[in-house]
């Protein structure tokens, strides 16, 4: 009795073994197979932007499920430093680039390398479905640095580590309206901040027998009413040779410097002035001031004829102003003496909190999808720019979103210190230190400003 018992019973283990989905695989694959959730927390793209790119790794990776959570950019950040200190937060999120060093102390950093369980077929006659690890190396610096956006190396590298990987740079780009261009005759764009934008902004610009503005030719000169106004100033610094901030961390943007031929200049007080002239009632070039609609909604009424700013104000212009008559160029740059261009890139990063208890799958998960068949899809779906050098060309954008893509090459950055916020706030009361006070001293306003963004630097 006790022989035949035994016989079933092994005949019962043979059964289950063999018609198992998964084979019965040593302890070490049985514990990295266990179900593992990774929250996903972003702003901006909906779970439809990243459902395909969801299902494809979860087929590969059938034990890993995504909880994909959007959130208000209003709400965003002050959600995620409440769910981070009070231990709910989630395994992955996404921060504006310029927000990297504030976060490092909540971040992980990318591990050499990532463990993995793969489901695979063995067996020539009889096919099991089985468990096995698989190690792979993670992204080095080099790679880094080969295949994304120069900027993206300055940004997520911190401390010799890599600390997030975007899925898009943004790019300022020039917005112009082709309707208002035409009936001031203009044929052509300006390509450099030259006499001949000068000329051209004026041309576009229409006073009443007030001086009120009636129609503006450019969005520059003003601070809270232009989108991204802080970043067109760092902009027109960088392209005349200005350095942000030294090695040793210190704001120089108000600095002298010396060119290849013993001549000084201030390129960061030249930008300032250059800048705050177009609100400037006495200049050739007024185009601007405080009391007019923020800029992005004076090009969407049709009195603004050229505006910098990013792709992702695109969708906006098409939905308000579907018959606007408008297209977009790349940004100028500071002359035709330079022999590199200059551009500036805005953008989100994929991170890892360092609470996570999935730090490996929450990693490799990110490498999978800023790797460039899982980001085409994303682009695509989103209608962004590249992050990848690789998909800078790609076939199926948008020709607007190749001249944001295009420049993704010479975009910069530059770092805000750990309250980003309060750095643009004093950059803004800089250029508003100009413009309320024309005669005053330029030089003591842009000194006073670069100190206050020293305060925000650690």
């Amino acid at each position: 009795m006790r022989k035949k018992f035994g016989a079933i019973f092994l005949i019962i283990i043979f059964v289950f073994i063999s018609g198992s989905a998964c084979k019965i695989d040593d302890k070490g694959v049985q514990e990295a197979a266990r179900p593992v959730t990774l929250n996903y927390w972003r702003v901006f793209d909906g779970q439809d932007d990243f459902q395909e790119i969801i299902d494809a790794y979860k087929a590969a990776h059938p034990y890993i499920t995504i909880n994909y959570r959007l959130l208000r950019y209003d709400e965003y950040e002050n959600e995620i430093l409440n769910a981070l200190a009070e231990d709910r937060g989630p395994d992955i999120f996404s921060i504006h680039n310029t927000w990297m060093k504030k976060y490092q102390s909540k971040l992980t950093p990318l591990p050499p390398t990532t463990t993995m369980v793969y489901p695979k077929i063995v067996g020539s006659i009889k096919k099991e479905l089985v468990n096995e690890l698989r190690t792979t190396n993670s992204l080095t610096l080099k790679t880094l640095q080969d295949d994304f956006a120069g900027a993206v190396y300055h940004d997520v590298v911190l401390d010799g580590k890599i600390y997030g990987l975007p899925l898009s740079v943004d790019t300022l780009a020039m917005y112009y309206n082709r309707d208002l261009l035409n009936n001031a005759g203009i044929i052509e764009l300006p390509r450099y901040w030259d006499n001949d934008f000068l000329v051209t902004i004026n041309k576009l610009t229409r006073l009443d027998s007030r001086q009120g503005i009636v129609q503006s030719g450019v969005a520059l000169g003003g601070a809270y009413n232009i989108n991204r106004s802080t970043d067109i100033l760092a902009l027109l610094m960088m392209q005349g040779g200005a350095i942000m901030q030294n090695n040793n961390g210190a704001i120089t943007f108000h600095h002298e410097i010396t060119d290849n031929q013993n001549r000084k200049a201030n390129p960061g007080l030249n930008a300032l002035r250059f800048y705050s002239e177009f609100a400037n009632p006495i200049k050739e070039s007024y185009a601007w001031n405080e009391a007019l609609d923020n800029a992005l909604d004076l090009f969407i009424s049709g009195n603004l004829a050229i505006m910098f700013s990013y792709s992702y104000d695109l969708e906006t212009i098409k939905t308000r102003a579907p018959k606007l008559n408008f297209s977009i160029a790349k940004l100028p740059q500071i002359s035709s003496d330079q022999s590199t261009n200059i551009n500036f890139a805005n953008y989100w990063v994929e991170v890892v909190s360092n609470k996570s208890k999935n730090q490996n799958e929450a990693w490799h998960f990110i490498q999978f999808i800023t790797k460039a068949e899982q980001a085409k899809i994303y682009l695509e779906k989103t209608n962004k720019p590249a992050a990848l050098k690789s998909l800078i060309n790609n076939e199926n954008s948008s020709e607007e979103i190749k001249i944001f893509s295009s420049q993704i090459l010479t975009a910069k950055t530059w770092y805000k210190g750990i309250n980003p916020q309060a750095a643009e706030v004093a950059m803004k009361e800089m250029i508003l230190g100009v413009v309320n006070n024309p005669t005053g001293k330029i030089e003591d306003i842009l000194s006073i400003g670069a100190s206050r963004v020293q305060q925000t630097v650690r």
